[in-house]
């Protein structure tokens, strides 16, 4: 099966060799052929959420006029592809490009819904001993609608303790621009999620969204914390004997 990987803004900038390289490996051990479209910016949402729909627009015509060709888009973040499914709404005054959209949206999956409902995989072979909570971020959960995939993947991660995150609803405070126009009440948001994850006692965070995971990876390294923070790709491309 071919997908092109949206890698994402933070995938390329922050975490190409870890979440980057992780998704890939777990798609080709899956059998999949991965394209990289090299064309592929920024999805929009940054300006969306704050307003500038019409820089948001062009950077939406141009993600599909890249993606356009791929049969599966496939990305590690729900926030993303909750913005290529925002693409048909944003560019609903003009009929061609909004059906454009809709086509995109209709074959752009998150990564581990893509591995659940498309490829029906739910034991990728994955093994990390110890403790763990999950996540859940706001736009993956409550926009996309992907709960159940991460959790099934999780379940079947050999030597895996899985912990459930108190108030697991709530929002760690990033949110894009909300982290940086809102600094005092995000600060305060991220510390109670880090108070959750520590009540755990869990030695790892995973999540499915850089964006959460990076503010909240940000907040336990400046409180000392001694909780490592993966991505759910990351986790399913541990394997027996890997480091």
């Amino acid at each position: 099966m071919n997908v092109a990987l949206f890698l994402t803004c933070l995938g390329d900038a922050v975490y190409p060799a870890s979440v980057g390289r992780s998704t890939v490996e777990v798609l080709e051990r899956l059998g999949c052929e991965v394209d990289f479209p090299t064309a592929q910016t920024c999805c929009g949402q940054p300006a969306f959420n704050s307003g500038y729909h019409e820089d948001a627009k062009k950077a939406a015509r141009h993600m599909i006029r890249t993606f356009e060709d791929a049969p599966y888009v496939v990305t590690p973040s729900g926030s993303c592809a909750v913005m290529f499914r925002e693409y048909p709404h944003l560019l609903r005054d003009d009929p061609e490009w909004q059906l454009r959209a809709e086509r995109l949206a209709a074959k752009t999956y998150e990564l581990t819904q893509f591995i659940v409902d498309v490829l029906g995989v739910e034991d990728v072979g994955a093994s990390l001993p110890g403790s763990a909570t999950y996540h859940t971020s706001c736009h993956m959960t409550r926009l996309l609608g992907v709960t159940e995939a991460p959790m099934k993947l999780l379940q079947h991660v050999k030597g895996l303790d899985f912990h459930e995150l108190p108030y697991k609803e709530q929002c760690c405070g990033f949110g894009g621009t909300f982290a940086v126009k809102m600094m005092p009440i995000s600060e305060q948001m991220v510390d109670d999620k880090v108070d959750y994850v520590e009540e755990t006692g869990a030695e790892y965070l995973i999540g499915a969204d850089l964006g959460c995971l990076m503010n909240i990876g940000g907040r336990i390294e400046r409180r000392g914390k001694e909780v490592k923070v993966l991505h759910i790709a990351e986790v399913l491309n541990q394997t027996e004997g890997a480091g």
